[in-house]
């Protein structure tokens, strides 16, 4: 046990190596989310409550950690076409700890979204700025390993030429299904459940509620929760099957 979480350590410390090496993806996934969290705010916060900043800042951190999805899948992509890899496979580490390696090195990355966009949020509206902003944080944590085990999923089968366009779907899932754009209440009660069963507006709904310290918190992180088991479970036994075929 001892062993592997060592080896898991070391691996992360690589990964977060390498994820600093690519300085512009992470200003990407910083500045366009921060611009239309300050823009969408100022130009819609009067015409509907979807925009008022204990809705949108919510939202925008969770829109933002789709962009993991991308960024975690091109990391372990790149690191599969290369021989790092394959000189890692000849050592004792197992399937679970290049996986856990690769998701745990994103969390950095992801709190400091979150604080990020909930402090400009709290400038612009100080009432974001409460106990509930710190529940929404630890929160968003939760949901960020969503969209991080939906990466490591991605770059595990696909290559780095088409992880983008397979990384899209979980972007665009985001901005479309999970309610942080319109409200939902028009929306016939079909289109409803199958929102409601995937896990984009669950993660959404977790975080706002989090912050405003009303609405159920406990059902949609334990349903985003059971997305990220399974996915992450998958991604372990691809790989593992990937290992074995190189």
């Amino acid at each position: 046990m001892r062993e592997s979480v060592s080896r898991i350590i070391t691996l992360t410390r690589r990964n977060i190596k390498e994820i600093l090496r690519d300085p512009l993806s992470l200003v990407f996934m910083i500045a366009l989310p921060l611009l239309m969290e300050i823009l969408f705010y100022y130009l819609f916060h009067g015409l509907t409550c979807q925009f008022e900043m204990k809705y949108l800042a919510p939202g925008i951190v969770v829109f933002s950690q789709s962009f993991l999805t991308l960024f975690a899948g091109l990391l372990i992509a790149v690191d599969r076409s290369s021989s790092f890899l394959t000189r890692l496979y000849v050592s004792k580490a197992r399937p679970f700890e290049f996986i856990s390696s690769y998701m745990l090195a994103m969390l950095p990355l992801t709190l400091v979204q979150s604080v990020l966009f909930f402090t400009v949020g709290g400038i612009i509206d100080s009432s974001i700025f409460s106990v509930g902003m710190v529940w929404a944080i630890l929160i968003s944590l939760v949901t960020s390993l969503l969209f991080i085990s939906f990466g490591v999923l991605f770059g595990s089968v696909c290559n780095e030429k088409s992880i983008g366009g397979v990384s899209s779907i979980i972007i665009t899932g985001q901005s479309v299904l999970s309610g942080m754009w319109f409200p939902v209440e028009g929306l016939s009660g079909g289109f409803i459940k199958v929102m409601n069963v995937l896990p984009f507006k669950n993660a959404t709904e977790a975080v706002q509620n989090a912050l405003s310290g009303s609405g159920d918190v406990l059902v949609p992180t334990l349903i985003v929760l059971g997305y990220t088991v399974v996915i992450f479970a998958l991604s372990v036994f691809i790989f593992g099957k990937k290992m074995k075929a190189d």
